[in-house]
C-alpha cells in the first residue's frame, strides 16, 4: 500500500492537529449552508404544499410522505456503510462530499418545475428523495472529518457550536422564505402571491443557499491525504475493513448499547423534522404562512437548546447531556401531542425544539469520546451506520400508524416509544474520563 488511508496530510502519526480557525469555521458552516434542506423541503414549507396542491388530502399526503422518505432513508442506509468504508480507504473525504452536495443541489432546484397535475406527486417523492439522499451523504462526510479537526476534550462545544450554526442556517432561510415569497403582499422575482410558485421557488433558494455557504469546506478545511488506491482496490479494502470493524463490535459492548439507543433516538428525530410542518398544518388548519412561522419557532428555540447544552455537554459530561435531553423529549413531545388550542400547541412546539438539538450533537461527541484511540475512523463509520441504518423506521412507522388509525395525532403519538427506548438504553452506556487525546 502507498501510504496509510487513516493518515493525513501533515498531521504525522496518531491523531490530526486541530486544523486552523479558518478551517474549522468552513467545516462547521457547511451546517448553515445545507440545514435549509430538511427544514424548508423535508420538514415545513414543500411537505405542506405537497399535502394541498399535489395531493389533495392532508392525511393521505402524510402517509404517501411517509413512505417516500422512507424509502430513500433506506436507500441511505444500505449504501452509506460500504460508501463510507471505501471514502476511507481511498483516503480523501472531499470528493464525496462534493458529489453528493452538488446531488442535494441539482434535485432541490428541480423542484421549481413540480406543478399540481398528472405525475406531480411521483415526480415531487422522487426529486425530494434525491435531495434527501445527497444531503444525508454530505452529513456522514462532514462528520467523519470532525475528529480530525477538534482535540477530543473540545469535540463537545464544537460539535454544539456546528449544530447551532446549523439551526440558525435553518432559521435564516424559513425567514427569507417567508418574507421574500411565501408572506409577501408582493413576493420578490415578480412572483405571483396567488399561486404555488411562492411555494415552489424554495427549491431553488435552497440549491442557491447551499452553493453560495457551501463552498468554504472544500477552499479551507483539510482533508485526509489520498491513499494511493484506485476505486477496485479501494472497494477491496473497504469492504474487509467494514466487515473487521462490525465483527470487532461484539467484543465493544458499551459502544454496541451507545450504538442502539443512537440509532432508536435518531429515528424518531427523522421523524419529527419530517412531520412537524405537516402535522401543523393538518391538526391545526395552519396555512403555508403559519407552518412556516412555526418552523421558524422550532429553529430558534433548538439552536437556544443546542448552544446551552453544549456548556452542559463540557460541564456534566455526553453521556448525562443525552439522558436529560431525551427526557425533555418525551415530556415535550406528549404535550405537543396532546394539547388542542393552537397556542399550546405553539408553546409545546417550542420547548420540543429546545431539546431537539442537544441529542444530536452530544451522541456526536460521545462517539468521539468512545472511539478507541487510533480507530476513529472506523468507530465514526459505525456512528454514521447506526444513525442511517433504520432511518427510515421511523417515517414508516409514523407513516403506517397514521394510515391505519386515520389519524395525525395517532401518528405523532408513536414517536414518545422511540425516545423512552433511546433513554432506558443510554442508562446503560457508561462514559470515559474525560481528558485530551491530544498529540
Amino acid at each position: 500500500m502507498a501510504s496509510d488511508p487513516m493518515a493525513v496530510a501533515g498531521s504525522g502519526p496518531g491523531r490530526k492537529r486541530p486544523g486552523r480557525r479558518l478551517g474549522l469555521f468552513s467545516w462547521a458552516l457547511f451546517g448553515w449552508a445545507n440545514s435549509p434542506v430538511p427544514t424548508l423541503v423535508v420538514t415545513f414549507i414543500f411537505p405542506a404544499y405537497f399535502s394541498r396542491a399535489l395531493v389533495g388530502d392532508e392525511v393521505r399526503g402524510q402517509a404517501l410522505w411517509g413512505y417516500g422518505i422512507a424509502v430513500s432513508s433506506l436507500l441511505l442506509a444500505l449504501s452509506s456503510p460500504l460508501l463510507g468504508a471505501i471514502a476511507d480507504a481511498a483516503g480523501r473525504r472531499k470528493p464525496w462530499l462534493f458529489a453528493f452536495s452538488a446531488l442535494c443541489v441539482l434535485a432541490c432546484a428541480a423542484l421549481w418545475f413540480v406543478r399540481p397535475g398528472p405525475g406531480a406527486v411521483a415526480a415531487s417523492l422522487l426529486i425530494v428523495g434525491l435531495a434527501n439522499i445527497g444531503y444525508g451523504f454530505g452529513v456522514v462526510f462532514n462528520n467523519a472529518m470532525l475528529p480530525d479537526l477538534v482535540p477530543a476534550d473540545r469535540v463537545g462545544r464544537w460539535s454544539g457550536w456546528a449544530w447551532a450554526l446549523g439551526y440558525a442556517g435553518g432559521l435564516a432561510g424559513l425567514a427569507i422564505a417567508l418574507v421574500g415569497f411565501v408572506n409577501a403582499d408582493r413576493p420578490w422575482l415578480g412572483l405571483n402571491p396567488g399561486s404555488g410558485d411562492v411555494v415552489r421557488v424554495v427549491g431553488p433558494l435552497v440549491a442557491v443557499w447551499f452553493v453560495l455557504f457551501g463552498w468554504p469546506i472544500f477552499a479551507f478545511t483539510a482533508d485526509h491525504a489520498a491513499s494511493g488506491l484506485g476505486i477496485r482496490a479501494a472497494t477491496r479494502v473497504g469492504i474487509k475493513s467494514l466487515g473487521r470493524t462490525l465483527a470487532g463490535l461484539r467484543s465493544q459492548g458499551n459502544i454496541a448499547r451507545f450504538l442502539i439507543a443512537q440509532m432508536i433516538f435518531s429515528d424518531g428525530l427523522v421523524a419529527i423534522f419530517t412531520f412537524g410542518g405537516v402535522y401543523a398544518a393538518g391538526a391545526f388548519h395552519m396555512t403555508i404562512a403559519e407552518v412556516t412561522a412555526f418552523g421558524i419557532l422550532l429553529n430558534v428555540t433548538a439552536g437556544l437548546g443546542t448552544l446551552a447544552f453544549a456548556w452542559v455537554d463540557d460541564w456534566l459530561g455526553s453521556r448525562r447531556t443525552l439522558l436529560i435531553s431525551l427526557a425533555g423529549l418525551i415530556a415535550a413531545s406528549t404535550a405537543a401531542i396532546s394539547v388542542t388550542g393552537a397556542l399550546w400547541f405553539w408553546i409545546a412546539g417550542g420547548i420540543l425544539g429546545f431539546f431537539v438539538g442537544p441529542p444530536q450533537s452530544a451522541s456526536r461527541s460521545l462517539m468521539a469520546r468512545l472511539a478507541p484511540a487510533g480507530q476513529e475512523t472506523q468507530f465514526f463509520g459505525l456512528y454514521a451506520l447506526s444513525g442511517r441504518s433504520t432511518a427510515f423506521m421511523g417515517p414508516a412507522v409514523v407513516g403506517t400508524v397514521t394510515a391505519l388509525f386515520d389519524s395525525q395525532r395517532a401518528g405523532l403519538a408513536s414517536l414518545i416509544a422511540f425516545f423512552i427506548a433511546g433513554f432506558v438504553l443510554m442508562l446503560g452506556v457508561s462514559e470515559p474520563a474525560r481528558k485530551s487525546r491530544r498529540p
